[in-house]
């Protein structure tokens, strides 16, 4: 099975603006992490981290490129520093294909061995992967391999090819995207070898506990996604021998694949204040690549001190705040999220605090585990009489505002005695395929999708439908192509660099499937990549199911699909 090197592609180039005022740096960059840019500037121009700002309040796409602090982030400093003038400097689009990061092209050797009655015995994953000769990116197309199915032995490896090439780097669900397309085509196939629909070969081998771990997941509602997606979907209407669905002279395929993405969180802080108007303040230096953080941080803070949406305000984007990850690996909502929710629920305990000794206050004495907040006031449970606002609180005791910080730490399995589970979310494809001419139309796609609590359906659903559209992507256009003899990228355009538009997107679907993660005091996990995996392999399904024919290599065209 082989996978092309794809390029990230935001719509917006990646620039940076530099600005040094004495030995102070003020960085506006189109960055997923502004504290690693302000670390690794610090470390490079030797000046303290606290001289260093960097601002990154929007940022229009990434998809992984700006995860990294790029050579063109370090040049424009210099420039600035050099002339005394701040410095701008935009990438053009050519450049947005040498200078931040690609996914890796991959080469992959699965076996799996089954019995008659459709059980797994065995799984070996092979993958060979590219990499610069000076950089260290490492994606393990291999490892979903080791935890996707109840298998008694599974064998996994993964080595790299070092090459004098681009540095690749992480673009949207790294690893996850290459490797679940070799193993999601090998279960068809074992399936089909052995007379089951694929289906129900997923169902007969499914994890109920982690395969490594012996532990129960935190949450898994991957056999409740398979059933209700194939309902929606209209599953039970395909016909099990390829080629045998027609519509005109189209063939018609329906294909599947199951999708387990990894678990993913790291430390996370933020900070929440309470004003004299009753407004609240709350920030952490995250971004927003058009994921929703925004949006859903409002509402939780909102939710959490009982404020409605428009008397809270959330920022980001400023690496002055309060520390933040890398919006990527579908963790910075469990992270902050919880890191919020902390804050918040602290604030709510300041203000006990505050009122502790106060005679005046019907909530003395009081502990957290005794109040609820509604409408701006803290309240006893059970008696809305029983409270006060914000506000009285603060001008009662001659206060501006009150705050209070939180943090959030990942939660380990050894602790919890539960295996953290990421998301989990099968795809169901149809295609259609001529078989003159080759061409291939994908006609329906639905996703029926595990994320734990959904804080925002509107985003998150925003979210699978923009993955979704990647994967049918990475399917059928998306190939970088390079010139052996000079190295060069060839296709280094829009012209030329193949991407869906509007026409090639089907209807899809989403359904949010499950609960609450059991892991967090929150209950989410990450959406912003489970929505791209699996539709490779299940658009790959499809048209074997259409055509007899087996995609290895990836992206489908037409002449693959000419019979």
């Amino acid at each position: 099975m082989r996978t092309p090197d794809n390029t990230n592609n935001p719509l917006g180039l990646m620039a940076t603006l530099a600005s040094w005022h004495g030995d102070s740096l003020t960085v506006h960059d189109s960055t997923q992490w502004p504290h690693n840019v302000r670390t690794s500037l610090a470390t490079i121009f030797k000046v303290p981290e606290s001289g260093i700002r960097v601002l990154a309040p929007f940022v229009g796409g990434g998809f992984g490129a700006g995860l990294r602090v790029w050579s063109h982030v370090i040049l424009t400093v210099l420039a600035a520093r050099e002339v005394k003038r701040p410095v701008k400097l935009v990438l053009t689009r050519p450049e947005m294909f040498t200078s931040v990061g690609h996914r890796p092209n991959s080469v992959q050797r699965i076996r799996i061995g089954a019995t008659r009655d459709g059980d797994l015995v065995a799984i070996e994953h092979h993958g060979i992967s590219s990499v610069a000769m000076e950089d260290d990116d490492y994606e393990p197309v291999s490892f979903g391999s080791a935890t996707a199915y109840a298998c008694p032995n599974v064998l996994t490896r993964d080595r790299q090819a070092w090459l004098n090439i681009p540095c690749p780097g992480s673009m949207r669900a790294p690893a996850e995207g290459q490797g679940n397309f070799a193993l999601e085509s090998a279960i068809d196939d074992v399936a089909h070898a052995v007379g089951m629909d694929p289906l129900e070969f997923r169902l007969r081998n499914y994890a109920e506990e982690h395969p490594l771990l012996g532990l129960p997941w935190s949450s898994k509602a991957l056999r409740e996604c398979y059933i209700e997606g194939a309902e929606r979907f209209g599953w039970s209407r395909r016909t099990p021998e390829p080629g045998s669905m027609k519509d005109g002279r189209w063939l018609v395929g329906y294909g599947l694949a199951g999708v387990s993405y990894p678990f993913y969180q790291v430390p996370c802080q933020a900070r929440a204040s309470v004003r004299w108007d009753g407004s609240a303040y709350v920030r952490s230096a995250a971004t927003d690549i058009g994921t929703g953080t925004y949006t859903v941080m409002t509402q939780l803070a909102a939710e959490m001190l009982g404020l409605g949406i428009g008397k809270v305000r959330f920022d980001l984007g400023d690496s002055d705040m309060p520390y933040a990850p890398q919006a990527g690996g579908s963790g910075l909502t469990g992270a902050l999220a919880n890191a919020v929710h902390t804050a918040c629920r602290r604030l709510v305990q300041e203000f006990l605090h505050v009122v502790a000794e106060d005679p005046d206050s019907p909530l003395r004495g009081a502990v957290l585990d005794d109040v609820t907040v509604t409408d701006g006031r803290i309240h006893r449970v059970g008696d809305v009489a029983l409270g006060e606002s914000y506000v009285e609180i603060l001008a009662r005791h001659g206060l501006e505002e009150l705050s209070a910080d939180g943090r959030s730490t990942p939660p380990r399995s050894d602790e919890l005695g539960m295996a953290t589970a990421g998301a989990f979310g099968p795809k169901f494809v149809e295609v259609r395929v001529d078989p003159d001419l080759g061409l291939l139309r994908v006609a329906r796609v639905v996703s029926a999708i595990d994320g734990g609590r959904i804080l925002n359906e509107k985003t998150a659903a925003s979210q699978i439908i923009g993955g979704t559209v990647g994967g049918i992507s990475q399917a059928m256009f998306e190939e970088t192509a390079t010139d052996r003899g000079t190295g060069r990228i060839a296709n280094a355009t829009f012209g030329d660099y193949l991407m869906p538009v509007n026409a090639d997107v089907p209807d899809m679907e989403v359904l949010f499937v499950g609960g609450p993660d059991r892991a967090t005091a929150v209950g989410t996990k990450g959406v912003g990549e489970v929505g791209l995996v699996g539709l490779a392999a299940a658009i790959g399904n499809a048209v074997h199911h259409a055509t007899g024919r087996r995609i290895r290599s990836l992206p489908i065209t037409l002449d693959q699909l000419m019979l």
